[in-house]
């Protein structure tokens, strides 16, 4: 699989990667993640140069986000090698759309309204080290949440969504920067011209978040977006899977089994969904260098320390 094959980026470069659902053969979904588990994983992820990452949780009941989080932050305190490589974390939902096509392979029952208790409950499981909130802003209740985490310094990314010209003016207004995995996370057909995708990759206000596999996005769909957006507002990200340095074959993500073959596309069996991607972030360095013809040095800023001032992260 491709992102087993070695890269001819220098070893002294450091990669920051903000959505990482798993790594190296470990799913970071599961309730049962343990501490040789997760070395293993932040192992094999500084084998591809990945200093530092924000462990993301995709949709689930807040009861077992609140045990997931409480489980990698004492993680984090028995070993320092993984406090330092996992500063905080990325909520990819439960606040998503649950129209058909927006909520992706999140699983629609766990989809749901937040709360500011919920939301509280969330960032104190963790530690005060929730670092990104996904969320899809025409969710009843999701603009409290944009305006009341962006003040305490959490960053939102419009993502999982179908929100409206208005209600996107309405969610940046409250806070948010990102648009989380732009181009994805939307039905396969769309209006021509009035859709999500156009509606957040036109807006300067919000940073694009890419994923350079050339599955999730087609380079000449990559070099489209990049070419759109000013200098500065595009950060690149995996959205990686367990299958992320690892070989082909059968994962998990949380309660669902995912294929992934010698293409390194990871969808649910018999389903054509993306579930995450295999990518590794020095890969997807190499890929943006060749597809959108950047030197290292701007290539490398978007992998890495870029992101990681947006989320108040040292490399």
């Amino acid at each position: 699989m491709e992102n087993l094959e070695a890269t001819s980026i220098p070893s002294e470069v450091e990669l920051f990667d903000f959505q990482v659902n798993g790594f190296g053969g470990v799913d970071f979904q599961s309730e049962s993640l343990g501490l040789e588990e997760m070395r293993q994983a932040v192992e094999v992820l500084h084998r591809h140069q990945v200093k530092a990452i924000l462990f993301t949780l995709i949709t689930d009941d807040v009861d077992a986000l609140c045990r997931k989080l409480e489980c990698i932050e004492k993680l984090r305190v028995q070993d320092e090698r993984i406090a330092a490589a996992v500063p905080g974390y990325h909520l990819e939902g439960p606040w998503i759309s649950s129209e058909s096509g927006y909520h992706g392979a999140h699983p629609i029952e766990h989809v749901r309204k937040p709360s500011i208790g919920d939301y509280r409950r969330l960032r104190d499981a963790a530690g005060g080290n929730l670092k990104l909130i996904t969320l899809a802003p025409e969710v009843e209740g999701c603009l409290s949440i944009v305006e009341t985490a962006a003040k305490e310094g959490i960053r939102i990314g419009l993502g999982h969504t179908n929100a409206s010209e208005e209600t996107i003016d309405l969610a940046v207004r409250a806070g948010a920067t990102l648009a989380t995995h732009l181009g994805n996370a939307v039905p396969s057909q769309l209006p021509r011209h009035d859709n999500v995708v156009q509606r957040l990759l036109a807006r300067d206000e919000l940073i694009a978040c890419l994923i350079p596999d050339g599955i999730h996005l087609p380079p000449f769909v990559l070099r489209n977006f990049f070419r759109a957006k000013k200098k500065g507002s595009v950060f690149f990200t995996t959205d990686c899977m367990a299958a992320a340095g690892a070989p082909p074959g059968l994962y998990t993500v949380g309660p669902h089994s995912m294929e992934v073959g010698e293409d390194g596309v990871v969808h649910l069996p018999g389903d054509d969904r993306f579930a995450g991607s295999s990518l590794t972030m020095d890969r997807g360095l190499e890929n943006i260098m060749a597809w959108l013809s950047l030197d290292r040095t701007d290539a490398v800023g978007m992998c890495s320390t870029l992101p990681a001032k947006h989320f108040g992260i040292d490399l």
